[in-house]
């Protein structure tokens, strides 16, 4: 089980008795961004002399605790509800797990998987991207990698730009992590079997909107061959012809910065909030940064998301990412790769507390907070009598959930209509016009949830995520989605989702038998769906 990589030997784990693969966790692949390298690009991780142990997660990056994030343990465990809104996790955190199947096969293909969570949430040691089950069903190469999020990911703040051409100045470090791992892939990937030359890059929602932003840097060229985004779209405004755009500007993203800084003097009593700006204009660029780079991260975090600054959103900066990536896509000037994209049908049911945002006085989706949602989960049993109603959950005022205007279903529907739908169609139609034979499009249908979670949340945003990893034990979701009535169609559509994408990572073309049925480019959608007993893939022109 011992590796020599390009920065010393590692010493995985022969889990083959259990999984039927080999495991090496808690990879770094590049140094602790700490003091000095605190919003720098990632530098190669120091070279160690002895054999290093591969055999745990390494930290959850640090972030503001949800429902998504890590808790105290750095795992699904009952303490994810109770450090919701503190920090968890660390800035040394820039590590990647690798998993391959139980053999001495070499050249196989990888997939590098990119975890979801808004960019401020999200980590590879959560159960459902356990990449075992994915690595031995496709006879494939599974990596995860964890990256930098919130403010220590992505931070537009022209005091900490110095001039530099490796990335430094676009405040998009997310991304340079994300590239940082696929740069290991590329130098090691081979001592674990696995073949360079055939890289599919994957991602979840966040994960999947950076993936799209690599396909439109220059500084990704070669470092991916095939594309596997999900739930993800990367559409200026401009882009759009309606709908909610799913990347900001950069002036909006600088607008930000400015006041995460003018957030922290106040809260350091540096000045006071109608002094703060020209306080900060009293200093100079490397003042700030080194008052910046001195501050305790965990008291950064705090302070930003008190005044509602967590949110994160990649930065078009117009050289990590260009102004305007659809654009440049609709050009031809990007990392042209075969790409596959997944959505699901009732992608707005995730996201019931934006229906606060409708206009006529509109009420949050749920009657419950996120501590109280996750001890519900986590309490329920999906194979008993139903212990729950809708009521419990969803605000009266959208019940019964199936009334044609004003019921939850229509309108979750509204905001995927508004939300994920025109970037969607925005990327896949600018993708199809240049590489019209390699753009495929799934939409995940499956809804047999125990009650009352199948009307909760039926097909919703991340509920794939299971079937394409083959992971249906303990997780945030798995009690509210998994039950023994279901688990004969699960397990089969399961099966064919990594059937298809074993075969788009070996060959670009997510076709194979398992699915029964042929599969078009876009425009036509295969529709992952199955009843309690078997799967039922179709597809739709």
């Amino acid at each position: 089980m011992v590796r020599q990589t390009s920065a010393g030997k590692l010493e995985g784990v022969d889990d083959s008795a259990n999984s039927g693969s080999y495991f090496w966790k808690g990879v770094p692949f590049a140094q602790a961004p700490v003091g000095k390298l605190r919003w720098r690009a990632p530098v190669e991780p120091a070279a160690w002399d002895d054999i290093r142990k591969a055999d745990r997660f390494g930290n959850a990056c640090l972030q503001i605790g949800t429902i998504y994030g890590p808790g105290a343990n750095n795992t699904y465990d009952e303490t994810i509800g109770t450090s919701l809104g503190t920090p968890v996790g660390s800035e040394d955190c820039l590590t990647l797990n690798i998993w391959r199947p139980a053999s001495t096969e070499e050249n196989l293909p990888v997939l590098l998987f990119l975890y979801g969570g808004s960019n401020v949430a999200g980590y590879t040691a959560d159960p459902v991207y356990d990449g075992a089950k994915l690595a031995k069903t496709t006879n494939a190469i599974v990596v995860t990698a964890n990256y930098r999020l919130g403010m220590l990911g992505l931070l537009a703040m022209p005091q900490l730009r110095t001039g530099s051409t490796a990335g430094d100045d676009s405040g998009n470090f997310t991304m340079l992590d994300n590239m940082a791992a696929l740069h290991y892939i590329q130098k090691n990937i081979a001592v674990f079997g696995g073949n360079p030359g055939n890289v599919t890059l994957s991602g979840h929602s966040a994960g999947g909107c950076n993936l799209l932003a690599l396909l439109a840097s220059p500084m990704a060229k070669g470092l991916f061959h095939k594309a596997l985004p999900i739930s993800a779209g990367i559409s200026l405004q401009r882009n759009l012809t309606g709908g909610l755009p799913t990347l900001g500007s950069e002036s909006d993203a600088l607008k930000q910065g400015q006041n995460i800084l003018e957030s922290l003097v106040v809260a350091d009593r540096k000045a006071s909030k109608a002094t703060a700006a020209d306080y900060i204009a009293t200093q100079t660029p490397a003042q700030i940064a080194e008052y910046l780079r001195g501050h305790d991260a965990n008291k950064l975090m705090t302070i930003v998301a008190a005044a509602g600054l967590n949110s994160a959103g990649l930065i078009p900066d117009g050289k990590v990412l260009p102004v305007d990536p659809i654009h440049e896509i609709g050009i031809g000037n990007y990392n042209k790769v075969p790409l596959l994209l997944g959505f699901t049908r009732d992608e707005g049911k995730s996201f019931a507390s934006l229906l606060a945002t409708l206009p006529k006085g509109a009420k949050p989706g749920f009657i419950i907070n996120n501590a109280g949602l996750f001890s519900m989960m986590r309490s329920f049993r999906p194979d008993e009598l139903a212990q729950l109603t809708v009521a419990d959950i969803i605000d009266p005022s959208y019940l019964p959930v199936t009334a044609p205007d004003t019921g939850f279903n229509a309108k979750t529907a509204y905001v995927t209509k508004i939300g994920g739908d025109p970037s969607r169609v925005n990327l896949l139609d600018t993708l199809k016009r240049q590489q019209p034979n390699s753009v495929w499009h799934y939409r995940f249908d499956w809804a047999q949830e125990p009650s009352p979670w199948n009307d909760v949340y039926g097909a919703a945003h991340g509920f794939d995520l299971g079937f394409m990893f083959g992971n249906f034990g303990p997780s945030v979701f798995s009690n509210v989605t998994n039950s023994t009535a279901n688990r004969q169609g699960r397990i089969a559509l399961s099966k064919a989702m990594m059937a298809s994408i074993g075969a788009f990572m070996r060959n670009g073309d997510p076709n194979t038998p398992e699915l029964g049925t042929a599969w078009a480019p876009w425009p036509a959608t295969l529709h992952y769906n199955a009843t309690l007993a078997e799967a039922r893939i179709t597809t739709t022109p």
